[in-house]
């Protein structure tokens, strides 16, 4: 990842250099370094002093889910993960020059063996209609609504002090992939009820994931409904489906038949998405076969947010030939590509992925996102604890 923060510079004169760099880093320079860079981008690989060990394929072992039957009564909208001990992460690459496979993941590796206890999920992300229950009932207000502080910024110009958040925005043409802000945009007034920018509405798109939520947005959300974000390990237990060392929920083939699994970018990236899954950008969600388990878009659609925080080593730390149970992530979070910025993983990919530039839709794969920042293709859904599940203050609708 690149280390330069060099900001688009905002559209204004007569403005020091000093404080167009400054402001626009806090409200845009972190995420254009953090969205496909790190959630799904070619550039995207850790630092090369990350060990990889062994072959990962070799690794693989049949997932052993818990013979418990589920608890009665499922909430709304959610369904039972049953838990169990499988294996995590992903395989090495077939191919050594593969930059946008799975070489492009050495933070995925090794797999090792992990146990996670059984758990209700969302089916789906959670959509925009969900998330206006909450806002309607708490009055909160989120990060990309909120305009930067002038406290954090003393003697900023007022003008630069807008909210916002990043909208991709194909470019016209075909355009080289090592500069991101050649499809980003940080658009003013962009939010969860704006997802393209000021202008736009989520009128009629109800079903569809609510985007441009930071992390604080989405933790928000699931103290409310009395749940919480899942963890690393448990997303992708349920993602997996009971399939061991599969490249996506489904099985090994991308498209099985011929038939569309996921929503992801087709055509020429980033300039052309040719639809061909039925979907130019963001689709409703559970428009695609459902996983093993019943949940919908674990693959593409829009990122989702876990709670862990991102190291690039963080499975290379893990005691080898050991199952570790119930893991939480790493305590403190570090970024080798950017030491200063706070981090937690996504997963899942989006429909930005693509063959040519992004991979992610791979169960195994990690992405990661500064923690303030949005994007209208992240989103997240929420998880529920069997012991918690007499405490939960809302059902889905």
């Amino acid at each position: 990842m690149s280390r330069i923060h060099t900001a688009r510079k905002p559209p204004t004169t007569h403005v020091s250099p000093r404080w167009t760099i400054a402001v626009a880093l806090a409200v845009a320079a972190i995420a254009w370094f953090t969205i496909d860079r790190d959630s799904g981008g070619r550039r995207a690989e850790p630092a090369e002093d990350v060990k990889v060990a062994g072959s990962a394929a070799a690794a693989f072992q049949p997932t052993i889910e818990r013979a418990a039957p589920a608890p009665a009564g499922a909430p709304d909208g959610m369904v039972w993960i049953p838990g169990g001990e499988f294996s995590m992460g992903a395989a090495d690459p077939p191919d050594p020059q593969d930059v946008v496979g799975l070489q492009a993941t050495r933070d995925s590796r090794p797999v090792h063996r992990v146990s996670v206890d059984g758990f209700w999920m969302d089916r789906s992300e959670v959509t925009n209609d969900q998330f206006a229950a909450f806002v309607a009932a708490t009055g909160y207000v989120t990060v990309a609504e909120r305009a930067p502080r002038p406290e954090d910024f003393p003697g900023a110009p007022p003008d630069l002090l807008v909210a916002g958040s990043l909208v991709f925005s194909p470019p016209d043409r075909a355009v080289p992939l090592d500069d991101e802000r050649q499809w980003w945009t940080y658009a003013k007034g962009a939010s969860w009820r704006h997802p393209l920018g000021a202008s736009s509405t989520i009128t009629g798109k109800g079903r569809y994931p609510v985007v441009h939520v930071a992390y604080e947005d989405a933790e928000a959300y699931a103290k409310w409904a009395g749940r919480r974000l899942p963890t690393e390990a448990e997303w992708e237990f349920a993602a997996r489906g009971g399939l061991s060392g599969k490249l996506y929920p489904w099985g090994d083939e991308f498209s099985p038949g011929g038939r569309q699994m996921t929503n992801r970018h087709h055509g020429h990236f980033p300039d052309h998405d040719a639809a061909s899954d039925g979907f130019a950008g963001i689709a409703p969600v559970g428009q695609f076969p459902p996983n093993s388990y019943g949940l919908v878009d674990v693959a593409g659609n829009v990122w989702e947010w876990v709670s862990d925080w991102y190291r690039a080593d963080s499975y290379a730390a893990l005691p080898p030939n050991e199952v570790v149970r119930n893991p939480s992530g790493p305590s403190s979070p570090y970024d080798p590509d950017e030491p200063g910025v706070a981090k937690r993983v996504h997963r899942g990919g989006s429909f930005l992925c693509t063959d040519q530039y992004c991979s992610r839709y791979m169960v195994g794969t990690r992405g990661k996102g500064e923690v303030a920042t949005g994007t209208n293709h992240l989103g997240f859904r929420t998880v529920l604890d069997r012991a918690s599940r007499s405490t939960a203050k809302r059902t889905r609708e």
